[in-house]
Order: structure tokens, then sequence, then C-alpha cells
């Protein structure tokens, strides 16, 4: 994975639980450190559930740092492994962070796959449909004023860092506003899941008909399309415009805005810190995001009644996130002499 942009710019029933002391001594008893091939990064439980529940993930090992509602890493026999954080950036970042300095794991040779649902812009998604991301953006490092104080003639009411006006790039940032992930593992991702059979139901079949867009009126799909973070959960179509304009802005016209979720940036800047430490490799970190509402109303809907709507769409947003992740977990350990140097270039 590239550096950012420079800004100028639940315990499962019959597991095993090991305990460690990060930063000290393992007890004699104690396992060998673990290596995983996939490690999953989900964030909050109802994300995790499908991996607990399909896969025999029955060794659980306790982790000082990770959050107290989800405090161990589940790992099979096949060297995969999956962690919750819990929601929001501080909860991200800390588990993240937590796991990557446990001296439990060696993670130098581990591909990391963040699997989670998302709002979903109707232009690009659709309730259920699955999105490897290239570009990940923070939308919340930047000034903003509120709308009934801001300049008639400004089009928005939020600017970027160092500047004075909306539309201006950024005059300093904290350098971590933007990601842009390594495009050969994405389009290795997207090759490997295109085609998975991904789950529908009639409530989502029924909300995403008031759409007009092509995208957001067909069935659940997987395709490759950049995302935003903020810990501010918004909602509306205005708003949507806003972070498109501004995804747009910071990314120099690059990024595509698709999802919208609450931890990515997060995950990767506790992942950088790691890499820069020498214990991963950020040309191995995938993000994947599934379509669990759409981020605005349909026409003749209010934005308030758009975020209260019952769609449908989160039982089969967790679900086709996990089935098109542990499809290319199984990509990656099933052919591991392939990508156990890095990823395979094609032919």
């Amino acid at each position: 994975m590239k550096k950012p942009l420079a800004l100028v710019v639940g315990v499962v029933a019959g597991t095993s639980v090991v305990a460690c002391s990060s930063g000290a001594a393992a007890p004699a008893d104690a396992p060998d450190r673990i290596s995983p091939k996939v490690l999953a990064v989900t964030l909050f439980g109802a994300e995790a559930q499908p991996w607990l529940d399909d896969r025999p993930l029955t060794t659980e090992i306790a982790v000082p740092g990770l959050s107290a509602e989800f405090p161990t890493v589940a790992c099979d026999g096949d060297d995969l492994c999956m962690v919750t954080t819990a929601m929001g950036y501080a909860n991200a970042a800390s588990s993240v962070a937590a796991l990557v300095a446990s001296d439990r794991f060696d993670l130098t040779n581990t591909y990391f796959v963040v699997s989670g649902i998302a709002g979903v812009d109707p232009e690009h998604g659709t309730l259920g449909s699955a999105h490897w991301a290239e570009y990940v953006v923070d939308a919340g490092l930047r000034h903003e004023i509120d709308q009934r104080q801001s300049p008639e003639d400004w089009a928005s009411n939020v600017f970027a860092l160092g500047t004075s006006q909306p539309g201006d790039s950024p005059g300093w940032g904290a350098g971590t506003e933007v990601y842009e992930l390594n495009p050969d593992l994405v389009d290795a991702a997207f090759a490997a899941t295109r085609d998975v059979d991904l789950t529908d139901n009639e409530t989502a079949a029924a909300y995403r008909a008031h759409y007009p867009q092509q995208a957001a009126s067909s069935a659940p799909f997987v395709s490759v399309c950049d995302t935003q973070s903020a810990d501010t959960y918004w909602h509306g179509s205005l708003m949507a415009q806003d972070v498109g304009n501004w995804v747009g802005l910071l990314t120099e016209g690059r990024a595509t805005y698709c999802t919208t979720q609450m931890e990515d940036n997060a995950v990767l800047t506790a992942l950088t810190r790691g890499a820069d430490a020498g214990l991963i490799d950020l040309d191995r970190v995938a993000v994947l995001r599934a379509g669990s509402n759409f981020d605005r109303e349909y026409p003749g809907q209010s934005a308030v009644e758009s975020i209260e709507a019952e769609s449908g769409g989160l039982p089969i947003a967790t679900r086709n996130a996990y089935l098109v992740s542990s499809t290319f977990a199984d990509e990656i350990i099933s052919a591991w002499d392939q990508w156990r140097d890095g990823v395979p270039t094609a032919e």
C-alpha cells in the first residue's frame, strides 16, 4: 500500500481461549507465535457473526488492549484469524494497534482483509452489494461552520484544513486523510470474488425499487469502488454531495466515492504504524464494504424517513461482506505458495 497522499493535501461455545501478557515473556507452556495467512478485521458483532457461524474458529487468543466487548482473536487450523475492533475510530485504531503490537502474533506475511458494512451511494451500489476499495478517504479532518453562519454564497459549509473557503486544496493535514491501497491486491481481490453468489431478500428488493439509479435498483453485485470514513453517521443527499466533492478534492479526482463507514482510516493508520515498525506489510491490506443502507433518500422521501427506514439491507450486507471476504481469504490460503512472497503477478 502506498503511503498517505501528502496533504498540503461473543465467545463461541467449545472454543479454547489462550491468554497472553503483552510485553512480558510468554509462559513456558504457551503456544508458539501464530502467523496467520489471512486476518479478517470486523468492526462489530453483526459483521463478526458469519465468520463465527461458518468457520471453525475454535481457538481464541486473548490480547491485552482489545475491546472489552471483543477481547480475543479467533483462529482456525488453516491459518485464518478474525478480530473484532468495536465501532468507531477510537475503538478501531486502539484494537488494531494492540493486535499489531502483541507478542502472540507474527504478522509480517499476513494478508489483512477489512470486512464490514457501510452506507452506499445509489449511483454506484445497492443494498447488499460489496465493494473493494482502492482509496480510503477521511471525511472528518476538516473545517466546518454551521450552515446558519456560513456565507450565503458558499455551496457548502465544510472546507479543507488550512483554507478559508470550500473547494480549496488543504493547506495542512494530519497525514492520515488518504490511503491508496495496493492496486494489484485490489485487482486480485475483485478477480477472485466478482462472481460470488450473493444473498438478497424480498424487503431489500422492494426497497431498492424506489431508487431510479441503475446500480441501486439492481441485485447485489461486487465491484471496485472507494470508501470514506467518519465517526459521524451522516445521512442525506446534500451531505452525500459534499462527501463526494470532498473525496474528489483530497484525491485530486482519482477516487470515486461509493461507501461510507466509521473505521477504515483509523484501521489503516494503526496498520501503517505497524508497517513503520516492520511488523506488517501494507501491500497486503484489502478493504471491503457491503451496502447495508443507502446513504441518502429516494425521490419523494425525506432524509429523516430514509435514515429511519427498514430497508432489509443489514442482514444481506453482513452476510455478503463475509461471503466475499472469505472467498478471497480462501483463495489466498489455498494457493499460499503463490501468495507467500506477495500478490501474484498476472501471467
